[in-house]
This record gives C-alpha cells, sequence and structure tokens, in this order.
C-alpha cells in the first residue's frame, strides 16, 4: 500500500526538538539522552542534530553544561521550518515543486486537487508550533476529525 509519508528522519527530528521544547528554559541536553529518551539511533539523530542546528532550529553548548537546545522560543518553531530543515520544501506532489518541469500541466485535471491538498498541508504544518504540543488542547485541535471538518 503506498502512502502519503513524512521520512523517518523528520520524523525523529520533530521528536527531538520537542522533547528540547519540553525541557526548562537554558537546560541542554546531550545527545544520548535525546536518543535514549526518543528512541532514535544516535548516529542518525547526529546527522539530524546536524541539519537542525544549520538550520537555525537548535543551537549546541560546549563545556561541562553543553548539549542542544532550541536556538528560538518553542513558539516560534513551526512544524514546517522543521521539515524543510530536514528535506528541504515541501510538496505534496512533484508537480507542485517550483522548479518541476510537467509535460501534463497544460492540461492537468489533477492540478487543482494537489494544489489545494499543498494549501491546506502547509496551512496546518506552518501554523503548528513546538509550543502547540505542550498544551492540552492541542490534542484536540490537531485531531484527525478537526482537521477534516475544517476541509
Amino acid at each position: 500500500m503506498g502512502l502519503m509519508q513524512v521520512s523517518r528522519r523528520v520524523d525523529y527530528g520533530l521528536r527531538a526538538v520537542i522533547y528540547l521544547s519540553n525541557q526548562d528554559s537554558g537546560k541542554s541536553c546531550c545527545l544520548a539522552e535525546i536518543a535514549e529518551q526518543q528512541k532514535i539511533p544516535r548516529k542518525f539523530l547526529e546527522k539530524i542534530i546536524q541539519d537542525l542546528t544549520r538550520g537555525g532550529l537548535v543551537k549546541s553548548k560546549r563545556g561541562p553544561d553543553g548539549g542542544y537546545a532550541l536556538a528560538r522560543a518553542p513558539g516560534e518553531i513551526s512544524f514546517q521550518d522543521v521539515i524543510e530543515a530536514l528535506d528541504g520544501p515541501i510538496a505534496v506532489n512533484v508537480c507542485m515543486d517550483e522548479h518541476s518541469r510537467c509535460d501534463h500541466l497544460p492540461r492537468c485535471t489533477m492540478r487543482g486537487v494537489w494544489d489545494e491538498v499543498q494549501r491546506r498541508t502547509m496551512e496546518v504544518l506552518t501554523r503548528t508550533t513546538l509550543a502547540d504540543l505542550a498544551r492540552p488542547s492541542c490534542q484536540t485541535r490537531l485531531a484527525p476529525s478537526s482537521l477534516s471538518s475544517a476541509a
């Protein structure tokens, strides 16, 4: 069965930044702690954290109290930010990529559907921040039934 799904890399990256967002302000977490707590293979997490750092979402601190922390407040980091830092621009279909050249585009009957799926997906990913996940109301607000009723 073919599924539209986020990559394992994005899933792990989101878990890592959500974990960091739940830490006390100013606390840094070592890679081993994040890996253990979130059940993420350490070597894979190293590469993910590097990209999140390059993307300006995570900062590293050296020394005895060193480790990793969010580079911005949880409310300033969206799911879109994390996904794009790890996998690049989000496109639900190849024709949604602005650099794509599709021979079917002038006569494609699916384009409107993909535009709508892209728009709604980006709305959710852009408005959902790490801070939202710490709020009890997030479970209700982001429940599958509430997403489908917004359609």
